[in-house]
């Protein structure tokens, strides 16, 4: 098996990934938001994790806790550093994730993809 092989994405609800995904959407619950959210395919995440699956955040900036839907919490715990940053609920923006990144896991003061 090629280990160098990239592997399989989708969107979080399972589709193919389409040009418009990172549109942000401008009204309603979901504001701030992307149309779309890449993750690893189901058959990636199924391999295990190298993290424990986590699906809330706390933005280090304003305190919100944000909470992520469970295909988005696999691939951080399959993939630490496969997301370059998340959204927080309270600002309604995206933010960097990392060791220089702006959340933490709830719970605890380990750092958002790292």
């Amino acid at each position: 098996m090629d280990e160098t092989k990239e592997p399989r994405r989708t969107l979080s609800d399972g589709t193919q990934i389409y040009p418009g995904h990172r549109d942000i959407i401008a009204d309603g619950p979901r504001a701030g938001q992307q149309q779309g959210y890449v993750v690893l395919a189901e058959e990636e995440r199924a391999k295990g994790f190298v993290r424990p699956v986590r699906r809330s955040y706390r933005h280090l900036t304003c305190g919100t806790v944000t909470t992520m839907g469970q295909t988005l919490a696999e691939t951080y715990a399959r993939d630490p550093h496969f997301y370059s940053g998340t959204f927080c609920c309270g600002c309604g923006a995206h933010f960097p994730v990392g060791a220089d990144g702006q959340f933490v896991w709830d719970g605890t003061s380990e750092k958002v993809g790292t």
